[in-house]
């Protein structure tokens, strides 16, 4: 497989909405102070451009796609009987022409809130087995588990569940559908466990990565959005992370040479 990175980095100062926890009880998640969010280039691909702004008084990041696909990631790690609510916002100016996340040739949205989460990979099909290998020969990691996305769809029904065309590891919660809420701040409170029983029909593994993306490449079209920050709540106590930048500069590092393929699209 023929790999191309975009050289450099990108640099991102997200402030947080929430202040975290960093007792020991915390699951050993990082502290605001040292969180970093990595830019994941994907293979061929052109990236797609993440900075820090302020938007309506908010604090954000603002991802900017030119026929391109990348991601801001960042690995955690919260014990399955500790995962609680999911807050985060966003803000989508206009829809991508021709997408369709229902067909792998025009699988782009203009947002999406990503979740990977650890399993049993003995479960895995052969199909879904050999592309873990792939990763882990490319990357150093593997397949995670399952990939749980929260996007906004073209034609899709809110609420619906999308698999993904390459692997059914990969599926994707429509919380938006169409044009009608574009061009405002939507904020969102999900249940992590409750979406994940949803889409997969199982109870959740550990969750050990969070991104964010938007991506175009796919319909070659040009796709912007704003993300607000992204917090995560511990049952049953309060933040106990919350994977964003609080009032530091951060320099984001570019990602290896190859990103897993279980985020591709």
């Amino acid at each position: 497989m023929e790999t191309s990175a975009d050289s450099g980095s990108q640099d991102v100062n997200w402030a947080s909405a929430s202040t975290v926890n960093s007792d020991p009880d915390s699951n050993g998640i990082e502290t605001a102070a040292t969180v970093k969010w990595v830019h994941c280039a994907f293979p061929g691909k052109k990236s797609t451009r993440y900075r820090a702004v302020r938007l309506d008084g908010r604090d954000a990041v603002l991802g900017e796609s030119d026929s391109s696909a990348s991601m801001l990631r960042q690995n955690l790690r919260i014990e399955p009987a500790s995962l609680g609510k999911l807050s985060f916002s966003w803000k989508v100016p206009k829809m991508i022409s021709g997408a369709d996340m229902t067909q792998r040739d025009s699988d782009d949205s203009p947002v999406r809130v990503v979740l990977a989460f650890e399993g049993d990979r003995s479960k895995f099909s052969a199909k879904n087995a050999m592309l873990s290998e792939l990763a882990l020969a490319l990357t150093g990691e593997p397949l995670p588990y399952a990939t749980l996305m929260y996007v906004w769809g073209t034609h899709s029904a809110p609420e619906s569940v999308i698999i993904n065309t390459r692997t059914d590891r990969i599926r994707k919660l429509v919380l938006e559908s169409g044009s009608g809420r574009l061009n405002r701040w939507l904020d969102y409170e999900r249940d992590v466990r409750a979406d994940y029983e949803k889409a997969f029909g199982e109870a959740p593994g550990a969750l050990v990565g969070i991104a964010i993306m938007t991506d175009s490449d796919n319909t070659r079209q040009q796709a912007k959005a704003w993300y607000g920050p992204v917090n995560l709540m511990k049952k049953p106590r309060d933040v106990i992370a919350a994977p964003a930048m609080t009032a530091v500069s951060a320099k984001v590092s570019q990602a290896p040479e190859f990103a897993p393929p279980s985020l591709q699209d």
